[in-house]
């Protein structure tokens, strides 16, 4: 049986709003994720670009990038993905 998505470490371009505290709680509010964690990266006079980290046990992809087009915001990557029956830490064999 398929796992699914249990980490996904986006690279966001957002308008400065909504802000960092209300994006996160909408992101959390997706089916699927326990956890996220929304770093600035670069702030100029229209945008910003972040950084976000969301952890769970099946997160729902299409639901997430639905969330975040209509906090006007666009993802410019997917850095990384981790899926299975558990988390690979990094550095891990």
């Amino acid at each position: 049986m398929p796992t699914g998505i249990k980490r996904l470490v986006l690279d966001v371009l957002k308008p400065h709003e909504p802000h960092l505290p209300e994006l996160a709680a909408r992101l959390s509010s997706v089916h699927g994720v326990d956890g996220v964690n929304i770093s600035l990266v670069e702030i100029d006079q229209d945008t910003e670009s972040v950084r976000i980290t969301l952890e769970g046990d099946n997160i729902n992809f299409n639901h997430l990038e639905t969330t975040i087009k209509d906090c006007g915001a666009v993802i410019h990557s997917v850095d990384e993905v981790a899926v299975g029956k558990k988390l690979v830490q990094k550095g891990s064999v």
